[in-house]
């Protein structure tokens, strides 16, 4: 369903944002009609108004958030684009968008980790999860070639993954740098790419 007023595209919007900061916060199941409703201070009937299930309000809750991280990179690009020479400023960039920008708040990683694996449980979310994996792939791309390394897809998909299985294993072995053992990483895979 759709709001055909200002006010109504507002509210739709207000439980989007809401549902969006209680997935971040506590995951897939953090995301309930009376949660939302209270956090976005609408009545517990709006949900299911603006929404046809709640599998619907977790789409627009994941695109709304995985866009908003991804126009955030963006942003930060078109800022760093002369500083990308400097690997240090190049691995930050990258390791910002594939696991936060708070390198200091391991329960937050831990959590974004979490939700990438349960999105696999909800097959309402894969065609989402396609272009937005899409998406996060070719931005990627596009900031190693203004880095001025010109990586192939499949390239940048390992990358990816490098990140992906350092950032779990570091979870699984309790570092206390999670972050920083994908930058490890990241930085040596880069180094055998010159």
């Amino acid at each position: 369903m759709t709001a055909a007023t200002p006010k109504g595209e507002r509210r739709r919007q207000a439980l989007v944002e809401a549902a969006s900061a209680l997935l971040v916060e506590g995951g897939f199941d953090a995301i309930r009609h009376r949660a939302v409703a209270e956090r976005a201070g609408l009545p517990l009937a709006s949900t299911t108004y603006y929404f046809d299930s709640l599998d619907e309000l977790i789409t627009a809750a994941v695109e709304f958030h995985g866009r908003g991280e991804l126009a955030s990179c963006r942003a930060r690009l078109a800022e760093l684009s002369h500083e990308l020479s400097d690997e240090n400023v190049l691995v930050d960039l990258v390791l910002d968008l594939l696991v936060g920008q708070d390198d200091t708040d391991t329960e937050t990683m831990l959590l974004r980790y979490e939700r990438l694996v349960a999105t696999g449980r909800r097959p309402y979310l894969r065609p989402l999860m396609r272009v937005l994996s899409t998406e996060l792939h070719a931005l990627i791309a596009d900031i190693f070639a203004r880095s001025g390394r010109n990586i192939a897809s499949d390239r940048v998909e390992e990358l990816i993954a490098l990140v992906d299985g350092a950032m779990v294993n570091a979870f699984i072995e309790l570092k206390p740098d999670p972050r920083g053992v994908a930058a490890r990483m990241l930085r040596t895979a880069l180094s055998r790419q010159v």
